[in-house]
């Protein structure tokens, strides 16, 4: 099959949009090509609509050109008029804003248009770091534990005052004894609340705002898959890295990077299909697809993994699909079902709650084992991916609804959920009305 015969960008126009933006930049046909890899006369194929273009493709033509896959793909008028029309309804009624005039807003303004989609990206930002701020506060295990001890100081301090402070009279040993108190509460909580400053600022630095070695792992590792070179972490964190990149080694091995190229390219990021054309492991297949970088399938993918216990044991997110730092995952993901239910996979369709809320697909398997022996416990482990529908081919599109879902329940905007433990806090009362849905 020809390269570039991937499931996304299959409509005519990203053709249409390359010779544009080639002959915008005064460049030839030859050059692009030259750039991106591939012959010139592919390349006229490509602008003239007679050849589809998608994933590792898509990308290298982008970077010759200097735009975003997603403008070659979407064009940037579509972007901008769906920044348009997700600004015109995360209020609510209350701006006289129709959504279906985003497209003529687009065209007659495409200044103003441009200004108010880079402003919802801006605001669309914010909100992640007061939802991932907000997550921190009620989930983070010392954060809790400081607070608990400056409120626990405060309390002996403000106790031993109000003896001093009273009439009663007291003899010189029991006045040295609250005296002494005084001073130790007080040194204990200028002390706590030093370290709780400490803890709360490191967070300006990339390597310290990782505060679980999980999480210092993750970091490593999204460098790694950037192609940045970085010091692999020590102790806890570097026992964690060490096995996640032994199993990729160990994966790679049973699916050849040359296999999985070209199974991408016949059937898109489709965990089923690969793993029925390599002959290998459905788990394996989403953990390859998941684990490889942004450039080779055109948008990055999510992958979850967790163990018997319901715990993330590896987080990658994508767009439209956000995993929480701290606390406990959505428990309607499609991970948690298959873990559940045996080794029957799962497949969903999936739309996240929130400002960038997509159509996502998710599969999902569990596999369970008994490394040490049938007479005692056994493991189990559920892997799940998470690919935009826009990678995968329209001719295997599902047709059922997509399953509302969230991230973690306090920072869910689902309304009405069965499967809520906690109040949210994107409602005033903590839970969403029905029909309502927050931002």
């Amino acid at each position: 099959m020809a390269r570039g015969d991937g499931p996304a960008a299959r409509e005519n126009g990203a053709g249409a949009r390359i010779r544009a933006r080639r002959l915008a930049l005064g460049l030839k046909q030859v050059e692009t090509a030259r750039a991106a890899g591939i012959s010139a006369s592919y390349l006229n194929l490509i602008e003239r609509g007679r050849r589809p273009i998608g994933g590792k493709l898509l990308s290298d033509v982008a970077a010759a050109l200097g735009v975003p896959p997603a403008e070659l793909r979407e064009g940037p008028g579509r972007r901008i008029v769906g920044a348009l029309a997700r600004a015109a309804t995360l209020l609510g009624p209350r701006p006289a804003a129709d959504p279906a005039s985003a497209d003529e807003m687009a065209g007659r303004y495409p200044g103003w248009a441009g200004l108010i989609a880079a402003q919802d990206d801006r605001i669309a930002e914010l909100e992640r770091t007061v939802a991932a701020l907000s997550d921190r506060l009620g989930h983070d295990p010392v954060l809790s534990a400081s607070v608990h001890n400056v409120l626990s100081s405060v309390t002996a301090i403000r106790s031993t005052a109000g003896i001093l402070a009273g009439d009663e009279t007291l003899d010189a040993q029991w006045l040295a004894r609250f005296h002494r108190n005084l001073h130790e509460d007080s040194r204990k909580l200028a002390d706590t609340a030093q370290a709780l400053a400490a803890y709360l600022t490191a967070g300006e630095a990339a390597q310290a705002d990782a505060i679980a070695p999980q999480e210092v792992a993750e970091l490593w590792l999204a460098r790694h898959d950037a192609g940045e070179t970085a010091p692999e972490p020590e102790g806890a964190a570097g026992w964690i890295l060490r096995r996640q990149l032994a199993r990729r080694a160990e994966d790679a091995r049973a699916l050849p990077d040359a296999t999985l190229a070209a199974l991408i390219a016949r059937h898109g990021p489709d965990p089923f299909a690969v793993a029925a054309g390599a002959g290998c492991a459905l788990d394996l297949a989403m953990r390859r697809l998941g684990t490889l970088p942004e450039a080779a399938l055109g948008a990055p993918v999510g992958l979850v993994v967790c163990d018997a216990a319901g715990a993330l044991t590896y987080r990658r997110a994508a767009p439209g699909f956000e995993i929480p730092r701290f606390g406990a995952a959505c428990a309607l993901w499609p991970v948690f079902e298959a873990l559940h239910g045996g080794p029957r996979p799962v497949a969903r369709r999936l739309r996240q709650g929130g400002r960038e809320q997509r159509p996502l697909r998710a599969w999902a398997v569990a596999v369970q084992a008994q490394p040490d022996g049938f007479d005692r416990p056994g493991t189990a482990e559920a892997t799940m991916l998470v690919v935009p529908e826009d990678l995968l081919s329209g001719r295997d599109a599902p047709r059922a609804a997509p399953v509302e879902i969230g991230s973690t329940c306090r920072l869910c905007a689902v309304a009405r959920c069965a499967a809520r433990r906690e109040p949210s806090v994107l409602a005033p009362d903590g839970v969403l009305t029905a029909g309502e849905t927050a931002v």
